[in-house]
C-alpha cells in the first residue's frame, strides 16, 4: 500500500469533515463566550435558537454525515440520547429476539441487499427526520418513528421465519398460515384471518420502507426491469417493484398472492411481472379510479368478497367474522384519534407532529391495518397532543407559513419538510397522502361494512387524489381552507402521467385563486433524476424571488448531500 503523504492524509481527513483544530478561532469563542457568561449557559442549558444554531454546519459534504451530534440543549440532548436514539437501538434487538425465528434474522441479512441496506442506516433515519426538533416535537415525532421501525422488524421477520429460501427450500407451517399481497392492497381485507394468520405485503419492507431509510436501495432494481426492456418513462414504483423480481429478491413466504391495479395501470405490469416470478395463484383485486358511482360501489365490494372466496379455497381456512368486526374497531378507534389530531393541526398552533412523522406514519399504518403498536403509539402522542393543548406550547414557534403539501411525494426525500421548516420557517401541516381512507367502517350489518370497506379500499394512496379525476384532485382547495394554509408544495412527479396531465389546470385555479404555491421536480423513489440539491434550490428561489423572504437559517440553504443516504 502507497503511504500517503503529510498533505494527502490531511485532504483524506478533511473529506470526512476531520479536520486539525482551529485553535485561534476556539480562543475567539472562548473569549466571546466569556465576554457574554449568561448567553453561553443559556445556549449551553437550552440550546441555541432557531437561527443561531447553523444546522448546515454539521454535514460532512457530500456524504451528508453529521461532524458531531446536534446540541438541543442538556434536557432534549439527553432525551435524544437515551429515549430515541439508545432506546431504539435496544428495541430493534429486542424486536427479532421476540420474532418466531430470531435467527433467520441473520440469514435474511445475507440473502437480500435491501434488508442490510435498510437495518444498518436507521438511526441515520431519525437524524434526518428530526433535525432540529426540540421538546414536545422531538418526543411526538419519535414516537411516530419507533412505531414504524418495529412494525417493520415484525413485518420483515415474519417473512425470514416463513421463507423457503432460508430454509433449504422447505415449506414450514407459518409459510402456510401467511397471506401475502401487494402493498396497495389494505392490511383491512385480511382481518377475518388475523386469528390464525398473518399477512404481510410483499413491497412493503423491500420496497417502500427501504426508500425512505436509504436512498441508494432501489436503484439497482429500477436499473435490472430496464435492462430486460421495460421503458424508462413508467412510475419509477412499478418499475422498482418489477425489478425486485427480476433481480429474485423477494422472500417466499406465502402459498398465494393478491394484487391490484392501484395506483395506477402502471402496476399492473408490476402484477404480471409478479406472476411470472413467484409462480403461485394470484387474484387480480382491481380498485376503480372512480368510486362515486354506487354501481362501481357494488363491483369493488364484490372484487373483496371474491378476494375473500380465493383465500378460503387456497388455505382451507373460512374468514371468521367476528375476528373482522374486532379490527374493524381498532381501525376505526385509530382514525378517530388522527381526526382529533387533524382537528388540532387546522385550529391551533399546538400540533407537536412534524410533517414527515406525520405523513409517513398515517401512511403505514392505514395501509398496513390495526396492528397493537398503532395503539400503544397512539397513547403516547394523545398525551403529549392534550400536555400541547393544555397548556398552549407551540412546538413549532417559528412557523411563518402553513403548507399543504399535495400529490405523489418524493420518497428518497421524505425529510425535506424538515429542512423546510428549519431553514424557512415552513410547516408542513398536512400531505395528500395523509387524507386517504379517511372512512369509518360501519360494523352494524354485512352490507354495510363491505359497502364501507369497498369505500375504503377506493381511497387507496394516490388513488383518489392523484389519478382520481380532477373532481377528487382539486380537493386541495377544500383542505386548504380546513387545515388554514396559506401556500401548497406541489410535488412534480415527472412520471406520474395523472398528475402531469392536470398541470395547466392547477397553475389556472392558484393565479385565479391568489395561491404561492411551490412547484418541485421529483421522481418518486429515483433520486438520480432529479437530486435533493435541486429540490432545495428550487424552493431558495421561490422564496427569495417571489417571496422575498430571509432564511432562517442560511447555513441550510446549500450544501451538498449527492453521496448521502
Amino acid at each position: 500500500m502507497k503511504k500517503l503523504t503529510k498533505e494527502q492524509r490531511k485532504e483524506e481527513l478533511r473529506k470526512w469533515g476531520i479536520e486539525k483544530p482551529d485553535f485561534p478561532k476556539i480562543k475567539e469563542n472562548v473569549k466571546t463566550g466569556l465576554k457574554n457568561p449568561k448567553k453561553t449557559l443559556h445556549d449551553f442549558w437550552y440550546g441555541k435558537e432557531h437561527g443561531e444554531r447553523r444546522l448546515g454546519d454539521l454535514y460532512i459534504q457530500p456524504y451528508g454525515l453529521y461532524k458531531h451530534r446536534e446540541w438541543r440543549g442538556v434536557k432534549d440532548t439527553f432525551y435524544y440520547f437515551n429515549r430515541i436514539w439508545l432506546y431504539n437501538y435496544i428495541e430493534m434487538v429486542a424486536d427479532i429476539l421476540k420474532s418466531d425465528e430470531p435467527i433467520s434474522f441473520f440469514k435474511a441479512l445475507w440473502r437480500y441487499r435491501w434488508l442490510g441496506q435498510t437495518y444498518i442506516p436507521v438511526l441515520h433515519w431519525f437524524d434526518r427526520g428530526l433535525e432540529g426538533l426540540r421538546g414536545e416535537a422531538l418526543k411526538a415525532s419519535a414516537w411516530h418513528y419507533r412505531a414504524m421501525v418495529s412494525e417493520t422488524i415484525r413485518q420483515f421477520m415474519r417473512m425470514a421465519a416463513c421463507d423457503t429460501r432460508l430454509h433449504d427450500d422447505k415449506e414450514n407451517d407459518l409459510w402456510k398460515n401467511t397471506l401475502a399481497h401487494n402493498e396497495t392492497v389494505s392490511g383491512s381485507i385480511f382481518y377475518g384471518w388475523r386469528d390464525r394468520m398473518d399477512d404481510v405485503p410483499l413491497e412493503m419492507i423491500p420496497y417502500f420502507v427501504t426508500v425512505h431509510v436509504n436512498a441508494d436501495t432501489v436503484l439497482n432494481y429500477i436499473d435490472a426491469i430496464q435492462v430486460i426492456g421495460l421503458p424508462s418513462d413508467p412510475c419509477p414504483m412499478c418499475q422498482a417493484e418489477s425489478g425486485i423480481g427480476v433481480m429474485d429478491d423477494y422472500p417466499d413466504y406465502s402459498p398465494l398472492m393478491i394484487t391490484s391495479n392501484e395506483a395506477c395501470d402502471g402496476s399492473v405490469s408490476t402484477s404480471i411481472i409478479q406472476d411470472w416470478f413467484l409462480n403461485r395463484p394470484l387474484y387480480a383485486m382491481p380498485q376503480p379510479m372512480r368510486y362515486d358511482d354506487p354501481l362501481v360501489l357494488d363491483n369493488c365490494a364484490k372484487e373483496i368478497e371474491g378476494a375473500w372466496k380465493f383465500i378460503e379455497e387456497q388455505t382451507g381456512e373460512k374468514m371468521d367474522w367476528d375476528t373482522f368486526i374486532e379490527h374493524v374497531k381498532g381501525q376505526n378507534e385509530s382514525l378517530a384519534f388522527e381526526h382529533e389530531k387533524w382537528d388540532v393541526a387546522a385550529n391551533t398552533d399546538n400540533y407537536p407532529i412534524n410533517g414527515v412523522a406525520q405523513s409517513l406514519y398515517r401512511i403505514y399504518y392505514s395501509q398496513d391495518g390495526d396492528r397493537p403498536i398503532w395503539h400503544e403509539t397512539d397513547k403516547k402522542v394523545k398525551k403529549i397532543l392534550d400536555k400541547c393543548v393544555d397548556k398552549d406550547i407551540k412546538p413549532f414557534p417559528k412557523t411563518r407559513h402553513r403548507m399543504m403539501a399535495w400529490s405523489c411525494a418524493p420518497m428518497y426525500y421524505s425529510y425535506w419538510s424538515t429542512w423546510l421548516y428549519n431553514c424557512w420557517g415552513i410547516n408542513v401541516i398536512m400531505n395528500m397522502d395523509s387524507l386517504m381512507f379517511n372512512k369509518t367502517i360501519r360494523t352494524d350489518t354485512y352490507d354495510h361494512a363491505v359497502k364501507d370497506l369497498a369505500e375504503y379500499n377506493m381511497m387507496a394512496p394516490m388513488r383518489t387524489m392523484a389519478v382520481g379525476g380532477y373532481k377528487h384532485i382539486f380537493e386541495l382547495w377544500d383542505y386548504m381552507k380546513q387545515f388554514n394554509c396559506d401556500m401548497v408544495m406541489m410535488y412534480d412527479q415527472v412520471q406520474c402521467k395523472g398528475m402531469q396531465g392536470i398541470h395547466g389546470m392547477f397553475e389556472d385555479e392558484f393565479r385565479d385563486r391568489d395561491i404561492h404555491a411551490i412547484w418541485f421536480t421529483h421522481a418518486l423513489d429515483d433520486r438520480r433524476t432529479t437530486s435533493r440539491r435541486e429540490i432545495r434550490n428550487t424552493i431558495n428561489d421561490y422564496m427569495m424571488n417571489v417571496m422575498h423572504e430571509e432564511p432562517l437559517d442560511p447555513s441550510l440553504l446549500d450544501f451538498d448531500d449527492g453521496m448521502s443516504w
